[in-house]
């Protein structure tokens, strides 16, 4: 099991001294660390997520003070970009990372996100993947045809050339198993996370898009599955409880909140018909379901469980969800628990690969 961290947060929107040094300094200690990836999302006009409107931008900013460590959009939002603005960004942060860059996109799902770009709302899924394969051919260096000012055409090419001869590319999935299919026969990675969906139902997908994979790779590549999870670790798993426990709620608030002013809120009993107490109920219930069940969210021992169950359903890598809410301090301290998990967790592979080689 790899282990990444991935950011979301929630900004209030109030000033702040140093928004990023959770973002960089996590990165660094990932880097320093022996982590696997560093994860930025690309989030509009909301204080949920708001921090990142622009993955390249902070991917750069990760490339610049980093070595060795994968950097990574989760996601870009490909209907709301031109293919060629995002073939030169994400060229530029694999120079800048030495060929460390790789992109996971997502159709987006958000209206007003749309503002950006309101012609692809509509076919933002099909155009999402019609995106994903001219960003792949600009990155080998293929032209494409365009519309130049006066309206004649012309062929063009994007620069400067990348470090990697491919760009490694993800899949952004909230658990629609046809999306997870999809990625798999487009040789693509999967992002994905157990808001919503069981683990049970987790991995009946991804044996969807194992198939999916096997049946499109001449050379059987499996694919390879990240999942989201928000993390915080720490020696005794109810004084964890206690401490995250503001800081998730109001995480997961507000992340409904998004949710409440989207489209998905005109639907029949959705999210929209809430009042006040049952979405008090709601969120109460999912911070006791995913601390419980489904988050690295106490001691590293817990933590263990968790990990061995993803491994069970097929999880290649986990995205460590780390700026929920908590103070930088705390989360930045946290991490050292969450290298012991990783370390165990390596050492209970390497033990498992000896007794199976004796």
């Amino acid at each position: 099991m790899d282990f990444s961290l991935f950011y979301f947060a929630n900004d209030s929107g109030t000033a702040e001294d140093d928004r990023y040094r959770l973002l960089l300094d996590g990165a660094r200690f990932a880097d320093e660390h022996g982590f696997h990836a560093v994860w930025t999302p690309e989030r509009h006009f909301h204080h949920f997520g708001g921090t990142y409107p622009n993955p390249s931008v902070t991917s750069a900013a990760i490339a610049s003070t980093t070595s060795r460590i994968k950097i990574r959009a989760g996601s870009v939002v490909a209907p709301l970009h031109h293919p060629l603005r995002v073939a030169e960004e994400w060229s530029v942060v694999d120079n800048l990372s030495h060929g460390r860059a790789g992109v996971s996109f997502a159709s987006g799902w958000h209206a007003t996100d749309f503002a950006l770009d309101p012609s692809t709302y509509a076919d933002r899924r099909t155009v999402m993947y019609e995106r994903v394969e001219q960003v792949r051919a600009l990155w080998r260096g293929e032209p494409v045809d365009v519309a130049d000012g006066m309206g004649n055409p012309a062929k063009v090419r994007s620069f400067p050339p990348p470090v990697q001869a491919e760009l490694p590319v993800w899949i952004t999935s909230v658990g629609d198993v046809e999306t997870f299919r999809s990625a798999g026969r487009i040789r693509a990675g999967l992002l994905t996370h157990l808001l919503g969906q069981s683990p049970d139902q987790l991995a009946e997908k991804i044996a969807e898009y194992r198939k999916a994979a096997a049946e499109a790779s001449e050379d059987g590549w499996p694919g390879h599955v990240v999942v989201m999870v928000h993390t915080f670790l720490g020696d005794d798993n109810e004084a964890v409880r206690e401490l995250v426990r503001p800081s998730l709620t109001d995480y997961m608030r507000s992340s409904l909140s998004l949710i409440l002013t989207s489209d998905l809120s005109s639907e029949p009993e959705g999210p929209g018909s809430l009042d006040p107490d049952e979405i008090d109920f709601l969120v109460e219930r999912s911070f006791e379901h995913y601390f419980n069940n489904v988050g690295l969210l106490g001691s590293v021992d817990k933590a263990k469980e968790v990990v061995a169950r993803l491994t069970e359903l097929g999880v290649d890598e986990i995205a460590c969800l780390i700026d929920f809410g908590l103070p930088a301090d705390e989360v930045l301290s946290g991490l050292t628990h969450l290298r012991r998990l990783r370390d165990a967790c390596d050492a209970g592979d390497a033990e498992q690969d000896g007794s199976t080689s004796q």
